[in-house]
């Protein structure tokens, strides 16, 4: 096994597991407060063609994320408004959002079908960017370098700040939260946007980076394992992230099987390979006898005060 080879599936891994990583420390977020969003796959879509869409009128990737992240963000707010303001079903208004997400770009998108955005340029100089092995850490997308970065940034706020502690007793105990004077909806709506927010962005990394050019349904399911992915990591940043790494190997596989030929199995068992494992590790969790020990006690419960 050749050098190339490795750095090449290094890198490919890297680049796979990103937009997994980023709409799952979104949704992390959101969930700990008390709130399911299953909507993460379409927001992720309307990420994708917000942010393509914003950088082929401004020619600017850095203000097509910003889009992106955006469009996240307001897809997000109208599952806020139904969930937060008028009670509905979390787990039904996810759906629809999902759906909502899926529809709604690809039909913005038909305008953009066939069209090429510009690329970001290397943050890091050429010489380490183009560098044969020293690509394999200065070589990547801006944006793999935030979601990196917001890692231990998500477990610092949630575990080291005033707000992360707020944020987490409301998803623990809303009620409590409430009688001590904190605003149990201002702090799941402020949660929603960020997890919209980071949604988009992953999105946008397989529209403007990816693939940069517009396909519908270009996130082929990914944020269903976001999803799945939050509870496989127990509510946990650390484990979140070898948890995408792990999913990222898996896709990468199915990529390297297909360009190598494997005949022994059909093309199409390597592409459900990933949502498979998804479905085993689901499993196996849910087996265990404290596979729930984790969630936040008012994960998917509505607020309804009594004063």
């Amino acid at each position: 096994m050749s050098p190339d080879f490795v750095i090449a599936a290094i890198m490919t891994v890297v680049g796979l597991t990103t937009p997994i990583l980023l709409a799952a420390l979104g949704e992390l977020v959101v969930e700990k407060s008390g709130v399911l969003n299953l909507g993460v796959e379409g927001m992720m879509l309307i990420g994708a063609i917000s942010g393509f869409a914003v950088t082929v009128f401004t020619f600017n990737p850095w203000l097509g994320v910003i889009g992106a992240a955006a469009g996240g963000a307001l897809a997000s707010l109208l599952f806020a408004v139904l969930v937060l303001g008028l009670n509905s079903n979390q787990v039904a208004t996810g759906l629809a959002l999902a759906i909502f997400g899926t529809g709604l770009s690809s039909l913005i998108g038909l305008s953009f079908t066939g069209r090429i955005v510009p690329v970001f340029g290397s943050i890091f100089p050429d010489a380490l960017a183009r560098h044969p092995y020293l690509k394999v850490i200065f070589g990547y997308s801006p944006i793999v370098y935030f979601a990196l970065l917001m890692v231990p940034a998500v477990a610092w706020f949630l575990h080291r700040t005033r707000a992360g502690l707020i944020l987490r007793a409301v998803g623990e105990n809303d009620h409590s939260a409430h009688s001590i004077g904190y605003s149990v909806v201002k702090v799941r709506l402020a949660a929603i946007l960020f997890g919209g927010a980071m949604a988009g962005i992953g999105g946008a990394y397989f529209s403007m980076v990816i693939t940069p050019m517009w396909a519908e349904r270009m996130t082929a399911g990914r944020g269903w394992i976001a999803l799945a992915l939050v509870v496989f990591a127990g509510w946990r940043t650390g484990r979140l992230l070898l948890g995408a790494y792990f999913f990222g190997i898996l896709m990468a596989l199915e990529l390297y099987a297909k360009a190598a030929g494997f005949s022994f199995l059909p093309s199409p068992f390597w592409a459900a390979m990933p949502y498979l494992m998804t479905v085993v590790a689901l499993t196996f969790i849910s087996a265990r006898e404290s596979a729930g020990a984790n969630a936040p006690a008012c994960l998917g419960k509505p607020f309804l005060p009594s004063t």
